[in-house]
């Protein structure tokens, strides 16, 4: 229904109406021999968010042989967990801010180097009496996560920056799918060098990866009229399709600034900008279904390699090599989710749909990990472990939504209250499936619980978001 009105009120198929064979010839000349820059900015996103997953990650995969090295409960382990998204969550306001006020490379390399520093810095711990380390870690954890606060509203910032419409969902399915190639291609390193030379020298490798990342970054992210790769084709292609060419643009940042503190002298900043988001049902949908996508993703990031070794009796070794397998289909599907969407659109059918479609099939699938209560075999566990994180990868839809609806005049702020939303996840899922896991002695509750949110977050989408627009702010009366 939506496709088909969609395409009566523009025959060809264009969102912009100009679909006249003169209209089109005349667009393909001024778009001929453009450059593909937005391609490099795309992977430099998905390179850096393979780092900070794989940062994320790292207490997952030593924290078998941290609970056994310094005597640690699940509860009291499901704490140290949370600690990262404790801080994650209350420095996403301010580090949204520092993006609209300083832009995302200067804020976002300044976040790359510093998460790194605080990472190398926990492979100290191990030399500290068992108290003051565990309290260290908890302190280090928690200061990583205000690090990488930036780093997902910058990402969606870049997107809506470079990428036009019917190009976002790819891009934003393709950096967040570093979330599973992180896993893919860390993990087993990971389990490696902790198998090998012990789990403190994981935080030193990747501090010192990721102080080299930073270097990288400051050498190839710029704006699109300052990118020295970007001709005027690509730049007038990207604008003229949707992209926010100027949100990056330093030769307008004195601009913006002016237009921003006009807007809040107006109500259209600060608290007033949190009160019309929070007040519309549609960001209000998008924000509560990200917090139930993200249960999913602390599942796989905190519990799932102890899972593999507590209730399938698999060595740290062998669970960090296994555990890369439902992270590469993880890693395939949120690449797939981004490409069917994408091409949904360019088919004519409305974002609402392009966007939708994917996100409730993915977490239907997903939600088959529950199958996993009722068989033993190993392999067959991984099997249906990868079908569930395969269908949320399909799922994970949300940075896309989040570039289609973020007002203009607040994009990093708007970012920033969604990855809020969703990474309170990060703070309550640990905890939960620790209380769980002590109190049951499984993780059978735990999978159903996981499994419950997916449900949640369809229903959300479904039900609650409506029609996915471009939100737009009203000036105070």
């Amino acid at each position: 229904m939506e496709k088909g009105m969609q395409r009566a009120q523009d025959p060809t198929g264009r969102a912009d109406g100009s679909g006249s064979p003169a209209s089109l010839a005349g667009k393909a000349a001024a778009y001929a021999g453009r450059s593909k820059a937005r391609f490099l900015i795309v992977f430099m996103l998905f390179l850096v968010t393979t780092v900070n997953y794989a940062d994320r990650a790292t207490l997952s995969i030593t924290g078998s042989a941290i609970q056994k090295a310094m005597h640690i409960s699940p509860v009291a382990m499901g704490y140290i967990f949370s600690s990262f998204a404790w801080a994650y969550v209350i420095a996403q306001i301010p580090g949204g801010w520092l993006l609209d006020r300083f832009g995302s490379k200067r804020v976002y390399a300044f976040s790359i180097f510093f998460w790194s520093i605080l990472t190398a810095l926990q492979g100290f711990v191990a030399a500290l009496p068992v108290g003051m380390a565990i309290v260290t870690l908890f302190v280090l954890r928690f200061c990583v996560g205000a690090a990488e606060a930036p780093a997902f509203p910058g990402n969606s910032r870049l997107t809506a920056t470079w990428f036009p419409t019917a190009e976002r969902g790819t891009a934003s399915a393709i950096f967040n799918s570093s979330q599973y190639f992180a896993a893919v291609l860390f993990t087993p390193i990971m389990g490696w060098i902790t198998h090998e030379y012990g789990w403190p020298h994981v935080y030193f490798a990747m501090g010192a990866l990721g102080v080299v990342i930073t270097g990288v970054w400051l050498k190839t992210i710029y704006a699109p009229r300052q990118h020295p790769l970007a001709n005027e084709a690509e730049v007038r292609f990207i604008a003229d399709n949707g992209a926010m060419v100027d949100l990056e643009d330093k030769q307008l940042a004195q601009e913006r600034r002016a237009a921003q503190t006009h807007t809040k002298n107006k109500g259209t900043h600060g608290r007033a900008v949190f009160a019309q988001l929070l007040k519309s049902r549609m960001m209000l949908g998008v924000f509560i279904a990200q917090y139930c996508i993200t249960t999913l993703t602390y599942f796989f990031l905190t519990w799932f390699p102890i899972y593999l070794v507590q209730e399938r009796h698999m060595s740290i070794l062998k669970a960090g090599f296994v555990a890369s397998i439902p992270a590469i289909a993880g890693f395939l599907g949120g690449v797939l989710g981004g490409v069917i969407s994408d091409r949904l659109m360019k088919s004519g059918f409305s974002t609402s749909t392009a966007r939708k479609v994917p996100i409730v099939v993915g977490l239907l699938l997903s939600t088959c990990m529950i199958v996993c209560n009722y068989v033993d075999n190993q392999w067959l566990v991984v099997g249906i472990m990868a079908a569930a994180f395969f269908g949320k990868g399909i799922g994970a839809l949300g940075w896309a939504v989040v570039s289609d609806t973020a007002p203009k005049e607040a994009s990093g702020l708007c970012a920033a209250l969604f990855n809020t939303f969703g990474n309170t996840a990060g703070i309550t899922t640990p905890i939960v499936i620790g209380y769980l896991v002590q109190g049951t002695g499984s993780f059978a509750s735990a999978l159903v619980f996981v499994s419950a949110n997916a449900l949640i977050a369809i229903v959300c989408y479904l039900f609650v978001v409506g029609k996915i627009q471009r939100f737009e702010l009203k000036p105070a009366a």
